[in-house]
């Protein structure tokens, strides 16, 4: 059995990161991640390394706080501890410290693309404009990253068609609803207007998970055809009531921005809709819950044109990236 050990901040997880570990772990039987972090870093070591267990899920991910001077004698030390009694064969690296760090270990160093021409891409350069640099992201963080935009409203009121829009205009992912192909799987069953609790929180969390996998695929922003709030809000239209849980959830999601599409056209019945006599009394439910949940939210209304127009607007203006702060 072979050990190999590689190191680094990963602030943020880009494709040269990526390419060190899948050919370091092609190499040896084990390889050990040491993720370092320091404390008020915009991304905490436990979210870097999280990334690197979801596409590399057969290594072992460490954090480590990084409070050790810059030389890779203290580093090694670490590494050592850490270990708790495992030698290291082979230490893999894009640095120039590799080689001392991996003397230092007892382990044979083994530099991987340092003259970066596999990927042309360095921590300094995210961090300082990860726009420009978006496509030398990892899925992980590009999830991470993405602005989400939520378009929401009742039925029949363009959601649908602004959400396409918008993800045509920024070339990017949408999030289809989830509930619309779910209630239509159930539409033919006995006594299909009784709903329970669960389905909706079934919906809710399925949704979510829509919306995390399309993430790893967003080009700096994600447009979402609804939200948990939206099944919050069904809830009530179906069972009466709010449900706790629900709201809960839609509480703790987070989005740049919701857009809320007024119902200032005519009903369109597309042989699955069923609310039209409460469309106007769910649009005010709308309201209240953004305003209660304390969300961002704006109204879009018009034809589709006006609508796309407003939407790009107000996004434009909005941060696009955190400023990703690297202690000293």
């Amino acid at each position: 059995m072979t050990l190999g050990i590689t190191v680094g901040k990963f602030y943020p997880f880009h494709l040269g990161h990526d390419y060190l570990i899948q050919s370091a772990k092609t190499q040896v039987n084990h390889l050990v991640v040491l993720v370092g972090y320091k404390p008020n870093e915009t991304i905490s070591g436990a979210i870097r390394a999280n990334w690197i267990r979801q596409m590399h899920p057969d290594v072992e991910v460490i954090e480590v706080l990084d409070d050790l001077p810059e030389a890779p004698e203290p580093w090694a030390l670490k590494a050592l501890e850490l270990l708790e009694g495992r030698q290291p064969d082979f230490a893999f690296t894009s640095e120039l410290y590799g080689e001392p760090w991996a003397k230092a270990m007892g382990a044979i160093p083994i530099t991987i693309d340092l003259d970066r021409q596999q990927f042309p891409i360095s921590g300094t350069q995210l961090r300082e404009d990860l726009a420009r640099y978006w496509l030398m992201l990892t899925p992980p963080a590009k999830a991470y990253f993405a602005q989400r935009i939520c378009v929401l409203g009742v039925e029949s009121s363009g959601t649908t068609t602004l959400a396409q829009a918008l993800a045509e205009y920024y070339q990017t992912v949408w999030v289809p609803e989830y509930g619309r192909n779910y209630w239509e799987g159930r539409q033919y069953i006995s006594q299909s207007e009784q709903w329970q609790s669960h389905e909706f929180l079934h919906i809710a969390q399925t949704q979510i998970l829509m919306e995390d996998a399309l993430a790893l695929q967003a080009n700096q922003r994600i447009i979402c055809d609804t939200d948990p709030l939206a099944t919050h809000i069904w809830h009530r239209r179906y069972l009466g009531f709010y449900n706790l849980e629900l709201e809960t959830i839609a509480q703790h999601r987070n989005y740049a921005l919701y857009l809320l599409t007024e119902p200032d056209f005519e009903f369109v019945q597309d042989g699955t809709r069923e609310s039209e006599h409460l469309r106007l009394e769910m649009h005010q439910w709308f309201r209240e819950q953004l305003t209660k949940l304390g969300k961002f939210w704006i109204s879009v209304g018009g034809s589709p044109q006006k609508r796309l127009a407003d939407a790009i607007a107000i996004i434009n203006t909005l941060p696009n990236f955190p400023i990703l702060k690297l202690e000293q």
